[in-house]
């Protein structure tokens, strides 16, 4: 959430700024806005809204200004007005700042700077800083930020720039992530890669309570202790066509689209012959934890969360080791127990999801061995636990998640027979089980195939208030994911349940307006499932069920029925969720929602 790029260098700062913000549009965000070098002073335009606007204000400007910060604020203290806006200044207008976290002593911090004369016009938590690095300036800006953030109690990702210090930028890091950018004698500052894509691979991931400085000449890096390090850069694997839209409408539509080849990225070199080996590199020095692993605790939020679900059923249905399923926001605030011989695995597609960072830091201090499953390659994340498994997916750009939650399935498959393989040395991996994972990709594209139908279903039920999701066992978490796409995107109240639970409760809701959207693909639950859609059938419900191909029993008692092919018990969920991301998908667009950039949503949620 919130997005930050800076820029120093020979083009045209404000070119390069604002192409680079309008790459992180996807973040979430509800103002903009832009300082930069004007004949030795600092210009600052802001807007309330999209991005377009504060283009509005810069169109026809003929400045050529080699440096500046642009931000797009997602809000968090005070509302979304031009006030509130980033960037923010110190008295004099000659600091300007752009900040990514939320400064927990901002009151106290905010009163002391007023009894020393400061003056404040916003609500917002970050002005403190710029009057804080406004009260520490004596010689450089890099010194009074490094003085102010030791007064600091809370999360950033900063960026400033001064007119009495010019050609500089300096960013700062504390819990909310920041990229330096290298191009050829020109640095970006990020909050995400694909803002300096097109000009750079070459990059450095900051470190908590690090600070990077970025001149014409150069950049550092050092403490906030002035104590200088040295960072080695990482490429980038990802490349620009893989941040455009390809020809689809939207980049949710392209990225559930991109789930086959999503998948075969993700297996690619892992999967070997008809008997395993699997191989996962990134788990190679946790093998002696692995095999005394007596516990697993899975931690993760949101859409990441109902794939752990399903890592833990499939972990205990395939290894038989005992796996516990938490949100992180929960468990970082408890006090869990954490025993000898407990694994705790984090997940999360971009790797910078705060509440699950800090979960991973609570186990990590009481003893627990940590893995992460992660899509972006040096993030947070992947490097607090040190070893894991990358999905290897491409950017997912759509807040609404799909290709990750399918790919995150798929990598606890691949981390189950791996377990398997390592705990009983002499075990040959049933070829079938291996061919379920590989025919995967395919069965997906047959589904994708008959969009239309989805579509036309969609096209029935878009103007419904509500909606009720039901599964069993694997199709459970499904379930619940279903619900979740459908309130992100479409803001259609829905809710997911075990089946059987609608019993004891959420039946008392079904009537002639309520879609229940039933998972009924014939496993061991198939006849309760039949039991549970003839109850709803029996109230005027109305029922669409997602089948296994061949079932022809359900289509009598159904109201829409849609087929997906058979496939082994444990992966299911990878092909039930597919038809439920298009019907989210498809009531969105019918409702003319926003789906790549939903009210109040943001891709990656960087703060509390």
């Amino acid at each position: 959430m919130c997005g930050i790029v800076g820029y120093i260098g020979p083009k045209n700062a404000l070119n390069v700024l604002m192409h680079g913000i309008k790459r992180l549009e996807y973040r979430g965000y509800d103002s903009s806005g832009i300082a930069f070098f004007e004949n030795g002073s600092l210009r600052c335009e802001k807007a309330v809204g999209k991005i377009a606007m504060l283009e509005e204000k810069l169109s026809g400007n003929v400045c050529i200004s080699h440096a500046g910060i642009v931000h797009t604020r997602w809000a968090t203290h005070g509302t979304p007005t031009f006030e509130n806006a980033h960037p923010h200044f110190d008295c004099h207008n000659e600091i300007a700042v752009v900040h990514n976290g939320i400064i927990e002593n901002y009151d106290y911090l905010k009163l002391k700077l007023q009894q020393n004369g400061h003056t404040f016009r916003s609500q917002t938590d970050t002005e403190v800083l710029a009057h804080l690095i406004e009260e520490h300036y004596r010689d450089n800006l890099e010194t009074a930020v490094m003085e102010a953030l030791k007064k600091v109690e809370g999360t950033y990702g900063l960026a400033a720039i001064s007119s009495k210090d010019p050609e500089k930028i300096v960013a700062a890091r504390n819990g909310s992530p920041l990229i330096l950018g290298i191009g050829d004698h020109e640095y970006f500052i990020t909050s995400d890669v694909s803002a300096s894509l097109e000009h750079t691979r070459e990059v450095m991931y900051l470190d908590d309570n690090e600070i990077a400085i970025l001149t014409p000449e150069g950049y550092k890096t050092k403490t906030i202790q002035n104590i200088p390090t040295y960072k080695k850069t990482e490429e980038v694997l990802w490349n620009i066509d893989m941040i455009e839209k390809g020809g689809y409408k939207h980049f949710m539509l392209k990225e559930i689209h991109e789930q086959p080849q999503a998948l075969l990225n993700l297996m690619r070199g892992r999967v070997d012959g008809n008997h395993g080996p699997i191989k996962l590199g990134g788990l190679i020095n946790r093998e002696k934890e692995l095999l005394e692993a007596k516990r697993i605790i899975i931690i993760a939020c949101g859409t990441s969360w109902h794939a752990g679900l399903v890592g833990e059923y499939m972990l205990e249905e395939l290894v038989r080791l005992p796996v516990e399923v938490e949100y992180a926001s929960e468990f970082r605030y408890r006090n869990p127990i954490i025993e000898k011989n407990t694994i705790v695995i984090a997940i999360s597609q971009s790797g910078e999801t705060a509440d699950t960072l800090a979960a991973m830091r609570q186990a990590k201090g009481k003893g627990a061995a940590m893995l992460s499953i992660c899509n972006v390659v040096g993030s947070s994340i992947a490097r607090e636990a040190g070893s894991g498994i990358y999905l290897h997916i491409g950017p997912e750009i759509g807040v609404a998640s799909t290709k990750a939650f399918t790919a995150q399935i798929a990598a606890f498959y691949l981390f189950s027979l791996y377990l398997l393989l390592l705990k009983n040395k002499d075990y040959a991996i049933p070829p079938e089980m291996i061919s379920a994972i590989r025919t995967i990709p395919d069965k997906i594209q047959t589904i994708l195939d008959r969009e239309k139908e989805i579509g036309e279903i969609a096209k029935i039920y878009k103007d419904t208030n509500h909606a009720l999701y039901l599964g069993r066992g694997f199709n459970y978490p499904v379930a619940l994911e279903g619900a979740l796409k459908l309130k992100e995107i479409s803001y259609i109240h829905a809710e997911g349940y075990p089946a059987a639970e609608m019993k004891h409760g959420p039946i008392a809701l079904i009537d002639k307006n309520m879609p229940v959207i039933f998972i009924a693909t014939k496993d061991s639950t198939y006849g309760k499932i039949l039991n549970n859609i003839e109850e709803v059938k029996s109230r005027g419900g109305k029922v669409i069920a997602i089948a296994t191909e061949g079932d022809r029993k359900i289509t009598e008692k159904v109201d829409h029925v849609f087929h997906i092919p058979e496939t082994s018990g444990v992966l299911i969920p990878i092909l039930s969720v597919i038809p439920l991301q298009l019907l989210a998908y498809h009531m969105a667009v019918l409702r003319g929602c926003d789906v790549d950039k939903p009210r109040n949503l943001a891709k990656s949620v960087t703060v509390e």
